[in-house]
């Protein structure tokens, strides 16, 4: 079993989620690009924030946010 389906029924209190719309493009295990987006932000109280994102094919799950794979877009045009 790898990682990401470790994550996939895992979620932190709810008390502590900010939620928010955040656009990203999604690098694949695979090598490939996906758009996606994160819908929720959670900080633990000793380390790395995790994100509730959202693809089109693997659907939503939590992970640790981790900028080599979630690349953050703009949200709004200027």
């Amino acid at each position: 079993m790898g990682h990401n389906e470790d994550w996939q029924d895992w979620q932190p209190p709810e008390t502590e989620i900010r939620r928010v719309y955040q656009p990203v493009e999604i690098h694949r295990e695979d090598g490939t690009w996906a758009l996606g987006r994160i819908n929720a932000w959670w900080q633990p109280d000793d380390g790395t924030p995790w994100c509730r994102v959202h693809a089109l094919r693997t659907g939503e799950h939590w992970m640790p946010y981790d900028p080599e794979r979630l690349l953050l877009l703009p949200g709004a045009g200027t």
